[in-house]
């Protein structure tokens, strides 16, 4: 489907690991999991512009955010989870989620490649320490 079509149609996003948008394929680090987990909650606590963090639980690996847009303050829900995969490397997987409407105009696609891009430069990670993320958890909030 084509960004404009998907943008009309959809009031949502969520990280897949065969996903032909870059911004949707999410992590999977070479670093160690503290360092990731401080990171991304750092970042949804106010560490992006209009984002602030509604819950988290370091047992379960999940972090809860709302992602307001600065000028009709429309709201969405991101979820964060953070693990270890059968390697025993960190991965992110994210999806967002419009409150309202039908449609996100691809607001929800850029929640989740913004906050990953912004993951990346707050670990300083290197290309040796971003894995193929191919290789996807389940999980479920």
């Amino acid at each position: 489907m084509k960004p404009i079509v998907r943008g009309l149609t959809s009031n949502g996003a969520e990280t897949d690991p065969h996903a032909t948008d870059g911004r949707l394929l999410g992590r999977t680090y070479a670093i160690p999991f503290d360092d990731v987990w401080c990171a991304a909650i750092a970042l949804a606590d106010g560490g992006l512009l209009g984002w602030s963090m509604v819950s988290s639980n370091d047992q379960v690996g999940t972090i809860q955010a709302e992602s307001r847009t600065l000028i009709l303050r429309f709201v969405d829900d991101v979820y964060v989870h953070v693990c270890l995969d059968d390697n025993a490397q960190t991965r992110v997987d994210m999806r967002s989620r419009s409150r309202k409407g039908k449609r996100d105009l691809g607001r929800n696609r850029r929640n989740i490649g913004k906050f990953l891009r912004r993951l990346d430069k707050r670990l300083g990670a290197q290309p040796g320490q971003i894995l193929d993320p191919t290789h996807p958890t389940s999980w479920s909030s």
